[in-house]
């Protein structure tokens, strides 16, 4: 076959047949009367199995040791191939993220384009405090997409910056509260204590009810985080919660004030005053925690707290039976009764 039909068979153009006569990859076996190349069967297989190998990723070097070398192994080649592949992806999902922050921005111009990415580069510097700034510039007319916010919080260790981005998240509207949601299913421990610390400075019905979502989260953190954000948010869901934690002495003094601030009426004070009394009267309650859940009372308006106080200062455990009675010396009453 001369070579415009092996260039019609193969899919390989006539310029390119003498690029790979040129560096030895293929040499037409024969030539005619009229001097025009003559490839044969064999020829036109080897073509072939140059175009497989090239839709491999392997360069036309690697080809030639492939098909010429008898003691080619292709594995290591292969592997090495894999890792490129892996590599590239890896660069080009980066890229096609950064593109789809951009356009969630909503650029107006080039400058608002040059803006934002300044802003992602920012966010992704080794220095906190370029990092610091990126979040805190977040509330410009043209902001960081709330995906890189996420990304930047769920990842970041150092504390102000921290803050700043939960700052600038609270600001960023509702986008980033599903996003923080599924951060509280990470299996990193600290990643979900951050997505939950976020969710609590998040304003809005749809952040509380991620809260409420996160009472019931194997992760002791975050039921803890999550309960006390939503007990400053007046919801009376995080009140078992609350007094969980107190037992356990996590956060207890935040706990307690947690449960003061949803002792707004005397309906839920005395629901309140009437769960930290059973658990004080429950037989696995150990001393420690009797004596917390006692203080916990004092924020506790309201007849049934007082009661509760009053039983208690003749308690058995004698430093349960004197914080009793010190508080309700604080409460202008008496140890004998209301």
């Amino acid at each position: 076959m001369l070579i415009g039909e092996v260039a019609r068979r193969s899919g390989v153009s006539a310029r390119m047949l003498r690029h790979y006569e040129s560096l030895g990859l293929v040499r037409p076996s024969g030539r005619t009367g009229s001097g025009y190349r003559e490839y044969s069967r064999e020829d036109m297989r080897r073509i072939f199995h140059i175009e497989s190998l090239r839709s491999l990723g392997l360069s036309l070097r690697e080809i030639a040791r492939a098909l010429d070398d008898p003691g080619f192994t292709p594995s290591a080649l292969v592997d090495d191939l894999v890792r490129q592949t892996r590599d590239r992806i890896a660069a080009e999902t980066e890229l096609l993220t950064r593109l789809s922050r951009i356009r969630a921005a909503d650029p107006a111009g080039w400058e608002d384009v040059l803006h934002v990415v300044a802003l992602l580069q920012a966010l992704g510097s080794k220095s906190a405090d370029a990092r610091q700034r990126a979040a805190l510039s977040s509330a410009d007319e043209v902001p960081v997409p709330v995906e890189a916010l996420v990304e930047a919080a769920l990842g970041e260790t150092e504390p102000n910056v921290a803050g700043a981005l939960r700052w600038a998240l609270a600001r960023s509207g509702d986008g980033g509260t599903a996003l923080l949601a599924e951060g509280l299913g990470s299996p990193v421990a600290a990643v979900r204590e951050r997505a939950v610390q976020c969710l609590a400075e998040m304003p809005g019905a749809e952040a509380s009810e991620q809260l409420r979502d996160a009472l019931a989260n194997p992760d002791v953190v975050v039921r803890g985080h999550a309960a006390l954000a939503l007990g400053t948010r007046g919801a009376v869901d995080a009140v078992p919660a609350l007094v969980d934690m107190i037992v356990a002495g996590r956060n207890d003094t935040d706990a307690a004030d947690a449960l003061g601030v949803l002792a707004d009426d005397t309906t839920a004070a005395d629901q309140i005053a009437t769960m930290l009394v059973d658990r004080l009267a429950h037989d696995t309650t150990e001393a420690p925690a009797r004596g917390r859940l006692t203080q916990a009372l004092a924020g506790i308006p309201g007849t049934r707290a007082t009661t509760a106080l009053v039983a208690l200062s003749h308690d058995l455990d004698r430093a349960v039976a004197l914080t009793a009675a010190y508080l309700l010396q604080l409460r202008g009453a008496g140890a004998d009764g209301p």
